[in-house]
Order: structure tokens, then C-alpha cells, then sequence
């Protein structure tokens, strides 16, 4: 019984973290440890006022704290309900009204990627697109050229399809590439998603487009040789990217 009063009086001083390591020791100290009261002590250094209800909580403090004390670990997507092989996307570039490129992109495509080319491409900007975020890119070909310092003039366009249910939605609406990246050889243009009424309080979510040009000693101009999009923002996995694109506000 004296050793109980002396655990009665230490365990109350502890963290919840050591309390729980207590618990482990053995069955008398886990079932002095147990008692709700010193989960309540606990519950009182971290919310204070939950302890002031009138009516406890219908959970125990134990199963309280276990519950909120840390940050709940991400929890596993369901399958997608779309997958690449049921998208495509269209894009448009411009400078200013001429038309540089237009093509129709398999979603297959995007998801694949291209092999980055050998030669002519700065070490940064292979880093970047070996890096871990998930990134949709494409080649193009033919490559065309933007001069530079007219980047701002220059502006893109994507809308994404459908083939199961033959709607569309819009990505990026006639964004201007007004920042250029010239460490890693990219311009970039981004815009805000048009998200389905369905999911009201999704909003501010990016879709990035850049286009990547070759390390070149002439400066006059920049080389286009491929295309990356990303929602890098708010997706960062295939799995994250088809759930986000599903909630577009497709008609």
C-alpha cells in the first residue's frame, strides 16, 4: 500500500508520454496509472477548459487524451474514381494572338513523363524534375522558341476531358508565364481551380504549368523542349492528383 501512495503522489508530476510508459511496467503501476483521475490532470495541462464542463465527456480523460493529444496521422485515399486513361487534356499556348502550340495530350501521357534529355539541360532542372513531388510532363515536339524578356506576353490555356462521361472542365484560364526561373530554366503561369459547388469549402488551389527550355548560351531566346503541370500546392501523388481533378466543376 505505500508504494500505491507513493506512485498516487509521482504520477500526477509526470508528462502524459511518461505516464503511458508507466502503464508498461507492470499490472500494479498500470492500474494505479489507469485511474482517470491523473488522465484528467493530464486533460487539464493541455485543454483546461474541457475539464470545466458540467457534464463530463462521454469518452474516459484516458481515451480523450490518447485521442487528441498528438496530430492524427494522414489517413489512406480510397481508390480513385478516375484514372488517367480516362483523361485528356488540351492545350493551348499563345503569344499574344499567335498561336504556338495546340495539342491534345493523352492522360496517359502526362502521367508517364519523357526522358529528360541528355544534353542541354542545367543540372537544377534535372534535380527538379527527379525530385520526389509529383509532376505530369510531356515533350514537345516540335520544340518552338519564346524570346526572351516577351514572356509576359505569352499566355496558356488547359482544359481536361473526360471519356466516360464525355464532360470537360478548365484548369487554367489564359494565364500569363510572368515569372521565369532562369536557376532552373523554367517560366511558369499558374491559375485557381474551378472546383465543383459540391465541395464548398475547397478553394485557392493552384494548378501550375511551366514550361522548361534548354540551357543555351544564346539568351535571346528560350528553347521549349517540354511542358510539366502540377498541383504541387495540395497533391503531391498520383492518387491525390485524379481525387482533386475529379472535383473539378465538370459540365
Amino acid at each position: 500500500m505505500e508504494s500505491e501512495e507513493v506512485l498516487k503522489a509521482v504520477f500526477p508530476l509526470l508528462e502524459g508520454v511518461d505516464l503511458v510508459s508507466c502503464m508498461a511496467v507492470c499490472k500494479q503501476w498500470k492500474d494505479v496509472a489507469g485511474d482517470d483521475f491523473f488522465w484528467k490532470c493530464q486533460c487539464a495541462k493541455r485543454w483546461p477548459s474541457i475539464c470545466k464542463r458540467p457534464v463530463p465527456p462521454t469518452m474516459t480523460y484516458y481515451e480523450l487524451y490518447k485521442t487528441f493529444y498528438k496530430r492524427q496521422h494522414r489517413r489512406t485515399l480510397l481508390p480513385p474514381r478516375i484514372s488517367f486513361d480516362d483523361l485528356e487534356f488540351f492545350i493551348d499556348i499563345w503569344a499574344e494572338s499567335t498561336l504556338l502550340f495546340s495539342e491534345v495530350v493523352p492522360g496517359s501521357v502526362l502521367q508517364s513523363g519523357f526522358k529528360v534529355p541528355q544534353s542541354g539541360v542545367c543540372d537544377t532542372l534535372k534535380f527538379h524534375l527527379e525530385g520526389s513531388e509529383y509532376k505530369m510532363t510531356f515533350p514537345v515536339e516540335p520544340r518552338f522558341t519564346i524570346p526572351s524578356g516577351q514572356n509576359q506576353n505569352v499566355s496558356v490555356s488547359v482544359m481536361v476531358g473526360r471519356k466516360d462521361s464525355n464532360k470537360v472542365a478548365r484548369v487554367i484560364n489564359r494565364s500569363m508565364f510572368d515569372y521565369i526561373d532562369r536557376s532552373s530554366y523554367r517560366a511558369l503561369a499558374f491559375d485557381y481551380l474551378d472546383i465543383s459547388p459540391s465541395y464548398p469549402f475547397l478553394s485557392g488551389i493552384r494548378a501550375w504549368i511551366s514550361l522548361l527550355f534548354m540551357e543555351d548560351k544564346n539568351e535571346d531566346f528560350m528553347d521549349v523542349f517540354g511542358i510539366q503541370m502540377d498541383f504541387c500546392d495540395v497533391a503531391n501523388s498520383k492518387e491525390e492528383v485524379l481525387w482533386l481533378l475529379d472535383m473539378l466543376d465538370w459540365k
